[in-house]
């Protein structure tokens, strides 16, 4: 649970650090509006993907599902600056699926915490195959991240790609190249 009051006071004492006065009149307001801003953005850390998972339908056809170009926004927790992107996932059923927006609200609860890219991707992958037990998932995240393009390196539109694999498409190449081809049909 994000703790506003605390959040306050750590934003008066970086402005202070920063050298700026909190109480001048453009950024008397700052410390709320990012407390404020900061429960919205870390919303995911009291969240369960499961909560989004657990209502299924069941269904004959057990073929690729693949929800792609989910856009999501997270905080890299190295820098504490964002990093952004696409999300594409997909799974495999053994007999149920769930609504298509549930995997992207499943992008979300992750996404809204502080991260790494590696893990959340990770993360997306092993609650799909905990709460659905699908034959397969596969999980691809496109980001660029503000502490490359801001800042160090200074490299603004590169691009990190992680990409995990479970069940299925760990042992079949044919199921991969198969959400690859789907992936980049337009």
């Amino acid at each position: 649970m994000v703790d506003q009051n605390k959040i306050r006071e750590a934003v008066k004492l970086l402005l202070e650090g920063m050298g700026e006065d909190p109480t001048r009149e453009g950024l008397l307001d700052t410390p709320d509006r990012i407390a404020r801003m900061y429960s919205e953005i870390f919303s995911g850390m009291d969240e369960s993907a499961g909560e989004h998972l657990e209502k299924t339908f069941h269904v004959e056809n057990n073929e690729i599902v693949l929800e792609r170009d989910i856009t999501f926004y997270s905080m890299c927790e190295h820098h504490m600056m964002p990093f952004y992107g696409k999300a594409h996932v997909a799974y495999i059923p053994d007999g149920k699926v769930v609504g298509i927006s549930k995997l992207a609200r499943t992008v979300e609860v992750f996404a809204k915490r502080l991260q790494i890219q590696e893990r959340m991707t990770a993360q997306i992958a092993d609650a799909i195959m905990t709460e659905l037990k699908p034959k397969g998932v596969m999980v691809v995240l496109e980001a660029e991240h503000m502490c490359m393009t801001m800042r160090g390196v200074k490299k603004p539109g590169s691009q990190t790609v992680t990409v995990i694999k479970r069940g299925l498409f760990e042992s079949d190449e044919r199921k991969v190249n198969e959400f690859y081809t789907m992936l980049n049909r337009r």
